[in-house]
């Protein structure tokens, strides 16, 4: 087993390391509860739970929370949201993208999770990551809702980000969620 040199992990690598982590794991054909097999209809404490195993099976020492979702090293804290424009069944999911952009402190949203992150002083490096699904081609593109992210953390709520890193893995076993987008950015300030 060789262990990545934590201090140098960056946010791209972290986003390179849990998307690859995403597409190995998937090609199991993992069952969550009666679904489907893929890693998409996973929920978002199964996969974060899944994630910080592969990732100490890689070497780092990385655990599951309440806040944050994942530690890693007690360098990283990461906040994690899952963006799933359809469900198991084809159809379009409810409400799907509100967990990113309902704009309020102490909220469960993505900005309510920067917000949290702000909060905690024992963490040097903090992240939000969305794990995105999506046909190929997406007949829902993720696209404008991560561009509202982005706006609404920068622009509405003084958010400071870092530039987004998005890494991709194409060919999932799940019909409705081929492709997932793992997006994230450093929480900074």
């Amino acid at each position: 087993m060789i262990k990545l040199d934590i201090i140098k992990l960056d946010i791209n690598q972290l986003v390179c390391e849990i998307a690859d982590f995403l597409k190995k794991f998937d090609s199991t054909r993992p069952i969550h509860k009666k679904f489907q097999p893929g890693v998409g209809p996973f929920g978002e404490p199964q996969i974060v739970k899944e994630i910080a195993k592969g990732l100490s099976s890689k070497g780092f020492t990385s655990r599951t929370h309440r806040t944050p979702d994942m530690s890693i090293e007690k360098e990283w804290a990461i906040e994690f949201k899952i963006a799933r424009p359809f469900g198991d069944n084809g159809r379009e999911a409810e409400n799907w993208s509100v967990n990113l952009l309902h704009p309020y402190e102490g909220n469960v949203s993505l900005l309510g999770d920067c917000c949290k992150l702000k909060s905690l002083s024992n963490y040097p490096k903090k992240a939000v990551i969305v794990i995105g699904y999506e046909h190929n081609p997406a007949k829902i593109s993720l696209d404008p809702l991560i561009n509202s992210f982005e706006i609404i953390a920068c622009k509405v709520m003084n958010i400071c980000l870092s530039n987004r890193i998005e890494q991709i893995r194409k060919d999932l076993v799940h019909p409705e969620h081929q492709v997932v987008r793992v997006i994230g950015w450093e929480v900074l300030g």
